[in-house]
């Protein structure tokens, strides 16, 4: 059976993540598990998805950074998936892990996704050190507190904090913040 996971990191990617279900869907998924959440949060549908695969399945993504952040974190799903006998498929990278070719280029992939994001946050953190050394540099505008007002009135009128979330794209923890203040 063909098992998928989609996901995107915020809210706002509501066109990717259905993007990735159709996709997943055209290659015969049979089910598929998705979630709006970044990649070091708890992902639920991702641990759903590792719990419903059985031996002989594959799981499948449609790219490797909607599975793993780490090379650490591809090494302990994949050592989930091989002790429940279950393969891994990347459409993106052609990479299929029913063999030991795919099994290779799959960790030389991941090794350098990983050094290729260490590098531009590297690169990220000079320029913002660059940019608060000359003065320029204000920090991300915090869009949610802006929308606080909205926010309170939402639940006040019996909105839940998800649906908020949803209904002014923003993330569910930013709702919660905003009513705390």
């Amino acid at each position: 059976m063909l098992v998928g996971y989609a996901r995107t990191s915020t809210l706002e990617q509501e066109a990717g993540l259905e993007a990735q279900r159709r996709d997943l869907e055209a290659l015969g998924c049979q089910k598929v598990f998705s979630e709006q959440v970044s990649s070091v949060a708890t992902r639920r549908a991702l641990e759903a998805a590792l719990e419903f695969v059985r031996e002989g399945d594959t799981l499948v993504v449609t790219k490797l950074d909607r599975l793993a952040r780490s090379v650490v974190h591809l090494g302990s799903i994949l050592e989930a998936l091989t002790e429940k006998g279950v393969h891994l498929k990347i459409v993106a990278l052609n990479v299929d892990t029913s063999d030991a070719t795919g099994k290779l280029m799959l960790n030389v992939m991941a090794s350098v996704a990983q050094f290729e994001r260490e590098m531009m946050l590297e690169r990220q953190r000079e320029g913002i050190a660059k940019a608060k050394a000359e003065g320029k540099y204000k920090g991300r505008k915090p869009t949610a507190m802006e929308k606080k007002d909205e926010i309170t009135r939402l639940t006040q009128e019996g909105m839940g904090p998800t649906e908020i979330a949803k209904r002014l794209r923003i993330g569910r923890a930013s709702v919660y913040r905003a009513l705390a203040r």
